[in-house]
């Protein structure tokens, strides 16, 4: 399998062609963004971690029957990748009050909430990816009804593994960011692009100490060190 044309540089990942059709190499940077691009810097070896815990957490979830478009490591920095038709849409699934939530409706940081939460955005940078409900998506013609019941579904049963999977490693998922595609091959629906420090708040179990990017964020220091943690606790 060889490395083809350049395609695609977004914020966290460059993505590039292989002599299959059917399958993208994607490899992950260094280079971090925070409040719509407009903090900017480098958290070193972050790539190497995200590379990894997305391939660990996308086989996890395969075995349980969450289908994703994780093919194969190629590297510490490179995974191969099924192509898909990825919705122009972010689902986040909501635990514990933090972020955004607490901002917008007032909730305490670190309020258990009494059901998971499921909100969906709009991924539009010149938008600033506002948050949107069903009807926004039906006007925009983003996805069908039953594509967004599918991907809320999923997205709900991503939860329930990685909850009770991240517990077992003294971790407490908060929140998280999930993509989805359909596949060109099979036409089903994929969870794509990543799982990781850079799109999951992490919080440890015992402290509250956050090991995400939220470090980076707040300007909390110790960046490196929580993204290094949390590889340690999923794979040693």
């Amino acid at each position: 399998m060889q490395k083809g044309e350049f395609l695609y540089e977004g914020k966290a990942k460059k993505i590039f062609r292989t002599s299959e059709p059917g399958l993208l190499l994607v490899e992950y940077k260094d280079d971090a963004t925070a409040f719509d691009g407009r903090k900017k810097g480098t958290i070193v070896g972050k790539g190497a971690v995200n590379n990894q815990v997305s391939a660990h957490l996308f086989q996890l979830l395969e075995q349980h029957g969450i289908p994703t478009h994780f093919v194969e490591l190629r590297g510490d920095r490179e995974m191969l990748v099924r192509r898909a038709r990825v919705f122009a849409l972010e689902v986040v699934v909501r635990n514990i009050a933090a972020g955004s939530l607490s901002k917008r409706l007032g909730l305490a940081e670190g309020l258990v909430l009494p059901a998971p939460v499921v909100e969906t955005y709009y991924k539009n940078d010149a938008l600033h990816d506002p948050l949107i409900n069903d009807d926004h998506i039906r006007v925009l013609n983003l996805a069908t009804p039953d594509e967004v019941q599918a991907m809320r579904t999923m997205a709900l049963r991503v939860n329930e593994i990685l909850v009770a999977y991240l517990s077992n490693r003294k971790i407490r998922l908060v929140d998280f960011k999930l993509e989805f595609g359909i596949s060109q091959d099979e036409g089903r629906l994929l969870l794509v692009d990543e799982v990781s420090p850079d799109t999951c708040r992490l919080w440890d179990q015992d402290t509250g100490e956050k090991l995400d990017k939220d470090r980076f964020r707040r300007d909390l220091g110790g960046v490196e060190e929580a993204y290094a943690e949390i590889l340690r606790r999923l794979i040693g």
